[in-house]
């Protein structure tokens, strides 16, 4: 017959069988858990290396990208500059008042210079649009249109003149002004080829300008909203 103490002997045995069981299986989760997170570590670190190579490959290919694109929007804008070039060749050759269309032409080239913010060369194209105002022909008028043309061709002398010595701010402020000037001759002398009134709302209260083109370049702000404006109306 198994005494008390016996008993007692064998439940605490079992006891410390037991709790030697869940020590053995505690160290076996840690040594699991250990190695499952030096894992985890691993696969991040790899992961993360393999998006910083990605991105960088991303950046290499979008500056290829950017390199081409900006070369074929050069070779664009230079095709865009010898068709306006082409265009203002056969206003000339075609015109039906060779002086008024010289004005015209020595206009359009001012307003690109403004448009590409470039000072220097609107103060010298300036000057040779002041030679070509004071040249301009009004015999063929009436005495009326006469009159009104030489008002016209004073105003607007003396604004090129200020464009032709001034910052490009006071430029543009004097631009303004000799578009009106340039755009009142228009309606007496008429114009070999279709011309489109532009309007900018935000320069000086509203401004308007006149183009050979549909395409809004902005003269009063240049780069900074090269395609602020609307066509406001086409002269014929």
């Amino acid at each position: 017959m198994i005494t008390v103490l016996e008993l007692a002997e064998v439940y605490q045995f079992d006891f410390n069988q037991r709790l030697i069981i869940k020590q053995i299986a505690m160290r076996n989760l840690k040594v699991t858990i250990g190695i499952l997170a030096i894992t985890f570590l691993a696969l991040t670190a790899m992961s993360c290396k393999e998006a910083k190579k990605e991105h960088n490959n991303e950046d290499g290919h979008h500056t290829e990208m950017g390199v081409e694109e900006n070369h074929s929007e050069m070779n664009h804008n230079e095709s865009e500059g010898q068709h306006a070039g082409e265009k203002n060749e056969v206003a000339m050759s075609e015109a039906q008042d060779g002086n008024s269309e010289l004005v015209l032409k020595d206009y359009f080239s001012l307003k690109d210079a403004l448009v590409a913010d470039d000072n220097a060369q609107a103060k010298s194209l300036a000057e040779t649009l002041v030679k070509s105002l004071k040249g301009l022909d009004v015999s063929k008028f009436t005495e009326a249109q006469k009159t009104e043309l030489k008002d016209i061709v004073e105003d607007a002398v003396e604004h090129a003149e200020h464009i032709s010595e001034s910052p490009i701010a006071h430029q543009r402020e004097h631009f303004k002004i000799l578009s009106k000037d340039v755009t009142d001759m228009v309606a007496i002398t008429g114009t070999a080829n279709t011309l489109y009134e532009q309007f900018c709302p935000m320069y000086d209260k509203g401004s308007a300008w006149l183009s050979m083109s549909k395409e809004v370049r902005n003269p009063y702000y240049g780069s900074s909203m090269l395609k602020c404006g609307k066509v406001q109306q086409e002269i014929n």
